[in-house]
């Protein structure tokens, strides 16, 4: 079989079992990537070569990254070809990194100093909203309830709807952005020149948009989700509503931001004040 075969006939099965747009590209690229390297047709593929590509390429990346990948070659190759080659490859732990967060002066400053109103109100719905990337860019106008100042999002992570509320300071300008969009023709709220919007695109407009701030953070759209979490967590707001905002099915995933609200720990009095005094 050749690579090209192999790779659509990937593509076939993840949009058959209704895998996100990110899992979709970040398997094609992780096994067409691979198949590059080793040169070889997928049937001639071994655990060797599995190998091969993990400590020549892999060996400076994330554990995150790392499982992904063996991730991406098992589901090809037990799909395509009805076997494992990565099973007696032993999996890296995955690291538990604290999340780079923007204070709120820099969220402010980052929506100041977006370029255009699109801009803006796309970084600005993907803080105050708590939204992943493909959350926004799949965000139709259809899923927006104005008069009950709310939004769904349908099928977000792990194929889960949730309900987000529109804040106040955004309604008048999305009202336009949707008379806008509907005089286009358009389903989405937002779109690029081709149609619907990448999420590559945004992640662009999130990075340029941290340069223009003098943010030195590293800045992606996540951070602003990220952001969002700990900021609502410093405001006093039970952690399992948040986890319900954010659309996480396990609440240990949300409890990643408790060690993150670097507010919550100012206000903590060390106990040699209370015995000093």
């Amino acid at each position: 079989m050749k690579p090209e075969e192999f790779l659509k006939k990937i593509e076939i099965e993840l949009k058959i079992s209704k895998n996100s747009q990110n899992t979709l590209e970040s398997y094609l690229f992780f096994n067409e990537d691979f198949l590059r390297f080793i040169n070889k047709t997928p049937e001639q593929i071994d655990e060797d070569d599995v190998k091969l590509y993990l400590s020549d390429k892999m060996t400076e990346k994330s554990s995150s990254s790392i499982i992904v990948f063996l991730s991406a070659l098992r589901y090809a190759y037990l799909n395509i070809l009805k076997k494992d080659i990565t099973l007696n490859i032993k999996r890296p732990k995955k690291e538990k990194k604290i999340p780079d967060v923007l204070s709120k002066d820099e969220v402010r400053k980052l929506i100041e100093t977006t370029d255009t109103k699109k801009s803006r109100l796309m970084i600005s719905m993907l803080y105050s909203c708590g939204m992943r990337v493909s959350e926004l860019v799949n965000l139709k106008i259809s899923d927006l309830q104005f008069a009950e100042k709310i939004g769904y999002i349908k099928q977000g992570k792990g194929r889960k709807d949730r309900i987000f509320n529109i804040p106040n300071f955004l309604i008048e300008e999305l009202e336009e952005r949707v008379k806008n969009q509907k005089e286009k023709a358009q389903e989405h709220i937002f779109s690029g020149p081709k149609g619907k919007l990448s999420s590559r695109n945004l992640q662009k407009i999130v990075v340029l948009a941290a340069k223009k701030a003098g943010i030195t953070k590293n800045v992606h759209p996540h951070t602003l989700r990220h952001s969002f979490a700990t900021h609502l967590l410093e405001n006093g707001v039970d952690i399992r509503i948040i986890q319900e905002l954010l659309g996480h099915s396990d609440l240990s995933t949300t409890q990643l931001y408790a060690h993150v609200s670097s507010e919550q720990l100012k206000k903590v009095k060390s106990p040699i004040d209370t015995l000093m005094n």
